[in-house]
C-alpha cells in the first residue's frame, strides 16, 4: 500500500484517534445541542485535514501555516469539550480522555509548526515522522 506524506506523521494518526473519540462525544450531545456536535465534528476533522494538507506542501512557511490552522482547530475542540462538560452533556471521563489526546496532538503540532518556521528545517514531507 502506498503511503502519502501525512501517513508518515505520528500526529496524523493521533489526530484521527482524537477525531473518532470526538465523534463519539458529539453523538451524545442530543438534538438540542446539535450545533455543538456539528462544530466539534467539523473542528476535529479540520485538525486531520489541515495536517494532511500541510504534509503535502513543499514550502516550509506553507507547511507551518497548515499546522497552525490545525492547532487552532485543536484548541477549538478543547473549548467545545469544556463547554459540553460544564453543560452536563459530556461525561468527565470522556472529556478527560479527549483532553489527553488533544494535549498530545497540540504538543506535536506545536513542534512541527516551530520546526517548519525555523530557517533551514522541516522542508521535507516527512518532517516529524518519528516524533510528530
Amino acid at each position: 500500500m502506498m503511503q502519502l506524506a501525512f501517513d508518515r506523521l505520528e500526529v496524523f494518526s493521533a489526530a484521527i484517534d482524537f477525531a473518532v473519540h470526538a465523534d463519539g462525544i458529539a453523538g451524545s450531545f442530543g438534538s438540542g445541542r446539535g450545533y455543538l456536535a456539528d462544530q466539534l465534528r467539523r473542528a476535529a476533522s479540520s485538525i486531520v485535514l489541515n495536517i494532511a494538507e500541510g504534509a503535502g506542501e513543499f514550502a516550509k512557511q506553507d507547511k507551518a501555516r497548515f499546522y497552525r490552522m490545525a492547532l487552532r482547530s485543536a484548541h477549538e475542540c478543547g473549548g467545545i469539550i469544556s463547554l459540553g462538560e460544564r453543560l452536563g452533556i459530556v461525561e468527565s471521563s470522556a472529556a478527560d480522555q479527549a483532553r489527553r489526546q488533544l494535549d498530545r496532538v497540540i504538543a506535536m503540532l506545536t513542534k512541527l509548526a516551530k520546526r517548519c518556521s525555523a530557517s533551514g528545517a522541516g522542508a521535507g514531507a516527512g518532517a516529524g515522522a518519528g516524533g510528530a
